[in-house]
């Protein structure tokens, strides 16, 4: 029997889709869903915590807390562009309308009301690279540690065919600050082409898996290492959430791997 959870498969169909939360016994301060509407369709709900919602594709008008957002124009998928993302108070009440098909994630987290409810355009959002040779990628932070919040860390990440993220392997499962934090995370899949594949590892000192993730899926990250590869021919990108106690990312790399880190600091020929 495994230490960790096999990849969870994407929900089917229209409105609220609940993939994960800490009823499951796996997370503590993460829960994540999937909003999908058919254009003309609207939704009401309330923040269950401090959320941040990312418009994965799609046009939406967005109001809450006296808030209007309209239209919020999406990229058409999410290879394609920046995020637009939206961060809820806790307890905040939203009302969503689409204008066009659209999907959105919700990441939530126990925290008390903070702050005002916010818009995220594009232009806020924060591009950089990682890595070098077959571990470059892309990510986008959305959500930094210099955002003001209580809880959450969002971003996303684009592996080019065949290259690893994640890398070299890091874990932020303790509280031992500055050399490490304790974090849970989330990484939720897409896949260009849908029928490509990632592979994700994950492991900690007793075990070592590795798990095959397709279009859609979803990964819990309780503690432990956690690389990810993307098969030849494959774009693969992922939609990361962090929570924990605070918000302060110190990663801890795998001391095997820690030469890497010599590697990049070389200058590119």
């Amino acid at each position: 029997m495994g230490v960790f959870q096999e990849p969870i498969p994407c929900p089917d169909g229209y409105g609220w889709l609940k993939v994960a939360d800490p009823s499951g016994g796996i997370l503590q301060w993460l829960s994540f869903s999937l909003l999908r509407l058919e254009s003309g369709s609207d939704y009401e709900g309330a923040a269950e915590g401090e959320t941040v919602a990312v418009v994965m594709f799609g046009t939406v008008t967005v109001e809450s807390d006296g808030h209007l957002w309209s239209p919020v124009r999406g990229r058409t998928d999410v290879f394609s562009g920046k995020a637009a993302a939206f961060y809820f108070r806790s307890e905040a009440r939203f009302h969503i309308r689409s204008h066009t098909e659209c999907e959105m994630a919700f990441f939530s987290s126990p925290a008390p009301p903070f702050g005002e409810c916010r818009f995220i355009a594009p232009d806020q959002v924060t591009r950089r690279s990682a890595g070098r040779f077959n571990w470059f990628r892309e990510i986008d932070d959305i959500v930094p540690s210099t955002f003001a919040a209580k809880r959450l860390l969002v971003g996303e990440t684009r592996n080019p065919p065949g290259n690893w993220s994640s890398f070299p392997p890091h874990r932020h499962q303790e509280h031992r600050p500055p050399r490490e934090a304790a974090l849970e995370e989330v990484y939720h899949f897409r896949v260009r082409p849908k029928s490509g594949f990632a592979v994700q590892i994950l492991m900690d000192e007793s075990e070592t898996q590795a798990f095959v993730v397709r279009d859609g899926d979803t990964v819990l990250i309780p503690r432990g290492f956690h690389p990810v590869v993307a098969a030849p021919g494959c774009q693969v990108y992922y939609l990361w959430c962090l929570a924990g106690e605070g918000r302060d990312l110190y990663i801890f790399t795998h001391p095997d791997f820690e030469w890497i880190a010599s590697v990049e600091a070389l200058p590119l020929p």
